[in-house]
């Protein structure tokens, strides 16, 4: 693609980035074919090839955002599947999160949609103050549907029974059991340890059990991705760079992450501190001992297990398509015994994507009812992925339960059979 940025423009680093990522586009459109909102919505401009031609224009103006160029972006999951599919190694990735940070910086948005996100980037990262808020949440449940479809649209994800904090899973250092083999480090993260605080105590089990000296410093909560994917940057990179202090000083050999989202998103510390003298070199250090939890156990020897469960794998987004993860949940499952079956239109995404299925509600509406439909005709039961985002948006009218690889892998190594099995009659 032929840019025309100034000389002036192309010596700040971040608009030389974008040009080099805009250059590489080859205008071939491989990447409408995979795109949930193409393919919902049929609008060249609510595909990735079309918000390459608004991003570069946006850009190239040094401007403010424009409303319509605003609302394509919105509409736009960051599901990276267009990634995937690209020939030509265009890294959307950086340039969409660009795009997001110059929204943020020069729109003003309508002020019920800057006192919206401006709640959700506030509360979610803080799990103390997003646990009363889902309290509160439940309390005004009933009148959630008189303030709007994105409220509403909130209310319908809070659990109907929140889950008590575990043990397991609050910051401390979990001795290896047996011989040690070994010391890592474990996100704590945000949303995932208020919403399903089994999935952490599950990996602290199982990982001490099979050696490892397990650090939960609790300090670094948030990753940051939830407000990077926002535009809010400074945020972000305040969260990442105290993420990266936390575990330098963890002196760990990896970090274990068991949210997918938040896993693309350390892995990309690197190029979000690249600018930073201070955190360059470590944040890299850090982003490359960053691995999902099946990443890492795949590493590891583990024995033939003898479950019997049928379950349907269902790979988030940012697994496959973030960070390149397909291989190794099913091969991990299939190695304790499940049986495993994949999703049709696997690579489509599931409408959670963060904060996108509160604040674009409608499509994530139609990308979740199109997953489960095609989740239903695999017939299991119970689903298995690696996101707290998707389990969230999927529980609800699942009909199964939906568990963490995690908790499954706990279970079939000797640890207990989870909650969401332990009440389910056709297990």
């Amino acid at each position: 693609m032929q840019t025309n940025f100034t000389a002036e423009q192309l010596s700040l680093p971040r608009i030389a980035e974008s040009n080099t990522i805009l250059r590489k586009c080859v205008h071939c459109g491989f990447c409408t074919a995979t795109c949930p909102t193409y393919v919902l919505l049929g609008d060249e401009l609510d595909s990735p090839r079309g918000r390459i031609y608004l991003i570069k224009n946006m850009l190239e103006s040094g401007e403010a955002a424009k409303p319509e160029t605003v609302r394509h972006i919105d509409r736009c999951l960051s599901c990276l599947s267009c990634m995937t599919t690209c020939p030509s190694g265009v890294n959307y990735m950086h340039l969409i999160d660009e795009a997001r940070a110059h929204v943020e910086e020069t729109y003003t948005r309508p002020l019920f949609e800057r006192l919206l996100r401006g709640v959700l980037a506030f509360v979610m990262p803080r799990p103390s103050l997003f646990r009363l808020s889902l309290i509160g949440a439940r309390l005004g449940k009933p009148f959630a549907g008189l303030l709007g479809k994105r409220v509403n649209a909130l209310s319908s994800l809070v659990p109907p029974d929140l889950p008590r904090p575990e043990r397991f899973g609050a910051p401390g250092t979990y001795a290896a059991e047996g011989k040690a083999r070994g010391r890592v480090a474990l996100l704590m993260g945000c949303v995932q340890s208020v919403l399903d605080p089994a999935i952490n105590a599950a990996t602290i089990r199982l990982l001490t059990r099979l050696g490892f000296e397990v650090v939960v410093s609790g300090e670094e909560s948030c990753c940051g991705s939830l407000t990077h994917h926002m535009g809010k940057e400074h945020d972000a990179l305040t969260r990442a760079r105290r993420s990266v202090d936390q575990w330098t000083d963890a002196n760990v050999e990896a970090v274990i992450i068991t949210a997918s989202g938040c896993g693309t998103t350390v892995k990309d510390y690197g190029h979000m501190l690249r600018l930073d003298p201070a955190y360059a070199e470590k944040a890299k250090a850090i982003a490359a001992k960053a691995k999902d939890i099946t990443e890492f156990l795949d590493t590891l020897e583990l024995p033939q297990g003898a479950q019997t469960l049928r379950l349907t794998y269902h790979s988030a987004c940012s697994m496959q398509h973030g960070q390149k993860i397909t291989r190794q949940p099913l091969s991990l499952l299939r190695r304790a015994g499940f049986t495993v079956s994949e999703v049709p239109e696997g690579h489509l995404c599931c409408g959670s994507a963060g904060t996108y299925n509160i604040l674009q509600p409608d499509i994530a509406s139609r990308l979740r009812d199109r997953k489960l439909a095609n989740i239903a005709t695999t017939q299991p039961q119970a689903v298995a992925t690696g996101n707290i985002g998707c389990m969230a948006q999927l529980a609800p009218k699942l009909g199964v339960p939906i568990l963490h690889t995690v908790e499954l892998l706990d279970w079939a190594y000797g640890g207990p059979i989870p909650d969401k099995l332990a009440t389910t009659e056709t297990i």
